[in-house]
């Protein structure tokens, strides 16, 4: 009879555990927090693409205008492996500036090394530049290239999977977007906060628009022109 009892116990023990797995593993195939955790059949990816282009037109980049969305940046930084985005709405498009943190795995593309632009080695060191021993940085960035968040040079550097998470959360509050165009890269976020600062300081955007176009067209579409950050061109003369 012990014995019987023991066996059934060993039983319930083995099955408690084979569900227990099912579960632990169903749950990191499912959820956002680990974007690319399937091969293959991931929810995130069975439909359409929400991200990038989606046409040849060679003026999907030219804006008549740009507003940023404070409500729509908490959204997309509240994701997974994000720490701080910058969201920008146009009468075609919505650009995306983000920097990832390590709250998510798998928001860089598979199958390179680790492609973010920081070196966080300071922090052991309780210095900002580890490379000059400085304690000073530039205040006016939001991303540097030390002791900072993750930005990422290429924008094809970040996952599709996370990508397509963002483009989703995007589309979901603005149907009407034609392309959601995401950048992590350093200099892209450091001169979009340059738009949002204008925005929350309630300046007239529509003056910068042309500014505006100029970055994302580099960014985005291979721009000839190199976009100059607006607190360099909006510097007072000597």
């Amino acid at each position: 009879m012990l014995a019987r009892r023991s066996c059934l116990l060993l039983g319930m023990i083995l099955l408690l555990g084979q569900l227990t797995a099912c579960n632990y593993k169903s749950y990191f195939q499912k959820s956002t927090n680990d974007y690319a955790s399937r091969s293959a059949n991931d929810p995130k990816m069975m439909h359409v693409r929400s991200y990038g282009s989606h046409t040849a037109n060679p003026k999907q980049h030219d804006n008549r205008y740009f507003e940023y969305s404070s409500a729509l940046s908490n959204k997309v930084a509240s994701l997974p492996g994000i720490n701080t985005a910058l969201v920008f709405i146009t009468d075609k498009n919505a650009y995306v500036g983000i920097m990832t943190d390590w709250s998510a795995t798998g928001t860089e593309a598979r199958g390179g090394p680790r492609s973010h632009e920081q070196d966080n080695s300071g922090t052991t060191e309780g210095v900002y530049n580890v490379s000059t021993g400085s304690s000073k940085w530039d205040n006016r960035q939001v991303a540097t290239p030390y002791n900072s968040y993750f930005t990422h040079k290429d924008y094809g550097s970040l996952s599709s999977e996370l990508r397509q998470v963002i483009g989703d959360t995007i589309r979901k509050e603005v149907p009407r977007v034609q392309e959601v165009h995401i950048s992590a890269n350093r200099e892209f976020v450091n001169q979009s906060l340059e738009f949002a600062k204008a925005s929350w300081l309630k300046k007239p955007l529509a003056p910068l628009t042309k500014d505006f176009n100029t970055l994302v067209k580099y960014t985005f579409n291979n721009g000839n022109q190199v976009p100059v950050p607006l607190y360099v061109k909006q510097k007072p003369s000597q």
